[in-house]
């Protein structure tokens, strides 16, 4: 199973400084955002897919994994744990959200300056899926994640979509067609299939991916 990686979009979830009384500053930041039905809650991995994480879909591992906080998913760059509760985990109705004592080290002490100067602004999280639903609506290709088991959470320097990768897209449209009959179709989507295969029929080529099925 491939780890797979995504990010919390600048402007919808920046990660920040929180510095409380008496008490060490905090890396505070949304590793994900849920689905809400609006275009800026979900991650359009390439052309005709797209993905959303849904409520629930950490309820399990913030109870039950040994996360890291990391920064760039480096293991090298160690900042919490939630074994040692140094990084605490929390889900409200945006996403996930996290918490990171940073270690008094100079890789810490540099994150707190470059995320307070807003030099750094990205968070993201490390994750293999659990449960998943797969849909088809208006020749568009869904995939609902429902439920993960989660490596890592923290600050990013270049926020990037990682689920492009080859091996990645490969892996994920064999998992959409074995899921194919049980994704459901919408009246659109149906006329698109029969379309393809026609067309398939008449130059002799059958159907790939997540066409198939």
């Amino acid at each position: 199973m491939t780890i797979e990686r995504r990010f919390s979009p600048r402007a919808s979830a920046p990660v920040s400084i929180e510095r409380r009384a008496d008490g060490p500053a905090m890396i505070v930041g949304y590793a994900s955002v849920f689905y809400d039905g609006t275009p800026e809650t979900e991650y359009q991995l390439w052309d005709g897919f797209v993905e959303r994480v849904m409520p629930g879909a950490f309820d399990r591992a913030i109870r039950e994994d040994d996360v890291r906080g990391l920064f760039n998913h480096d293991p090298d760059h160690l900042l919490g744990r939630t074994l040692a509760e140094t990084l605490r985990l929390s889900v409200d109705q945006r996403g996930l959200r996290y918490e990171i004592e940073p270690p008094d080290t100079q890789l810490g002490r540099d994150l707190v300056a470059s995320i307070e100067r807003g030099d750094l602004t990205g968070s993201s999280f490390a994750f293999t899926v659990t449960d998943e639903v797969w849909r088809v609506v208006e020749e568009v290709h869904i995939r609902e994640i429902e439920g993960v088991r989660l490596y890592d959470v923290g600050p990013v320097t270049y926020p990037a979509y990682e689920a492009t990768t080859t091996g990645l897209r490969s892996e994920l449209e064999a998992r959409c067609a074995a899921a194919q009959p049980k994704i459901p179709r919408d009246k659109a989507a149906i006329a698109r299939r029969a379309r393809l295969v026609e067309a398939s029929e008449r130059l002799g080529e059958p159907l790939t991916g997540c066409e198939a099925g």
